[in-house]
């Protein structure tokens, strides 16, 4: 295997975690339908923090493999 192949089979990785990991933050699920919508502004804690740093990494070694990846080929 070469390293274009590595990162390509990588690159593939991340954009199915990425894919999964932004399907499973459902933002404002719900907010506003049965009633106010007090709860749409509201801080992340815990698992949602932390699945959202999470994306952002996801998005950043995205990014990285994306453009070495057009450096390489």
């Amino acid at each position: 295997m070469t390293v274009v192949d590595i990162i390509s089979i990588v690159h593939i990785v991340i954009s199915v975690l990425l894919a999964g990991i932004i399907l499973l933050q459902v933002k404002g699920q719900g907010a506003g339908l049965f009633g106010s919508a007090d709860n749409s502004f509201r801080t992340r804690r815990g698992l949602e923090l932390q699945m959202f740093r999470f994306t952002i990494g996801l998005v950043v070694v995205f990014i990285a493999l994306s453009i070495a990846s057009a450096r390489l080929f």
